[in-house]
């Protein structure tokens, strides 16, 4: 089967967020669940697609990390269509129907540059309680700062995370979290993990973001699909987007590998949320599964 490496969320080698693509062929099965879980570990990457087309402008994508299977991956899905446009599986300005464990969605490639739809958003809840405040920020190693005027929710298009405002990009910059405490603290909320944010930025850009998911063995990410499709969600619901309008996010500026995510909502009757990048290759070759 073909694998690829490759870079989202950039235009340079070496930024974005990496990710392993594997192409399983039309004829074979996908390998096994511990196949597939060993491999993203052998990789070494947060996240590795497996992706299979089934028909024309149709595929079914499955997503591990290290150490687990899940249901939907921003930057692994933007990297596996740039692979397929470069395989020349699909055509520029193809729209394709994707099959995932968070449901169905769609992805269109126009000049090397890949959007996708974000599973409907939702708000899970959020997090007012002084006492639970205190204890998310302290396990982040910062403070609540009642200055933003936003609370921490709970939000998932795809995934759920925590949306966790900070007021500084300062702030942001300086958050050092207790890996083992957001671990339990992900699992007492049953998220993947915390999305902190600040709206402390440059003219053009709608927010700075920092992600961190150690219950699935990523200490950071530098690009965050999944999340910033969340976040974008975050900001309309706080009135600090209007509902139908595009973001700029920047990310993994704190890791050196600076990423730039954009997004889209368009919240009507249905709420819809796009997240898109470009990406870059790195590596390319044969696995033997």
């Amino acid at each position: 089967m073909r694998f690829f490496i490759a870079d989202a969320f950039t235009e340079t080698l070496f930024g974005g967020n990496p990710a392993g693509v594997v192409l399983i062929d039309e004829d074979r099965d996908y390998p096994s669940d511990d196949v597939m879980v060993k491999t993203a570990a052998e990789l070494r990457y947060s996240e590795t697609a497996f992706i299979k087309k089934l028909a024309p402008g149709e595929f079914r994508a499955r997503y591990f990390t290290p150490a687990a299977e899940v249901d939907l991956c921003g930057h692994a899905t933007i990297a596996s269509f740039y692979c397929l446009m470069q395989a020349g599986m699909i055509g520029e300005g193809e729209t394709c129907l994707v099959h995932t464990l968070s449901g169905d969605i769609e992805v269109s490639v126009t000049n090397g540059f890949v959007m996708m739809d974000m599973a409907t958003p939702k708000h899970l809840g959020t997090i007012k309680d002084a006492v639970e405040l205190d204890r998310l920020y302290e396990v982040m190693g910062s403070e609540y700062n009642q200055k933003t005027g936003l609370y921490p929710m709970m939000i998932s298009t795809g995934l759920p995370d925590i949306m966790m405002p900070v007021a500084s990009r300062e702030e942001l910059n300086d958050l050092a979290p207790d890996m083992k405490a957001l671990t339990e603290l992900s699992r007492h909320y049953n998220v993947v993990g915390v999305h902190a944010f600040t709206l402390d930025a440059e003219e053009g850009t709608t927010a700075h973001a920092r992600n961190f998911a150690p219950l699935y063995d990523i200490d950071e990410e530098a690009a965050t699909g999944t999340s910033n499709g969340a976040l974008t969600y975050y900001l309309c619901l706080n009135q600090k987007i209007p509902p139908h309008s595009e973001c700029r996010i920047v990310q993994g500026e704190s890791m050196g590998r600076p990423s730039v995510i954009r997004t889209s909502i368009d919240a009507g009757e249905t709420c819809r949320i796009k997240v898109g990048g470009s990406a870059v290759i790195l590596a390319k070759g044969e696995i033997e599964l």
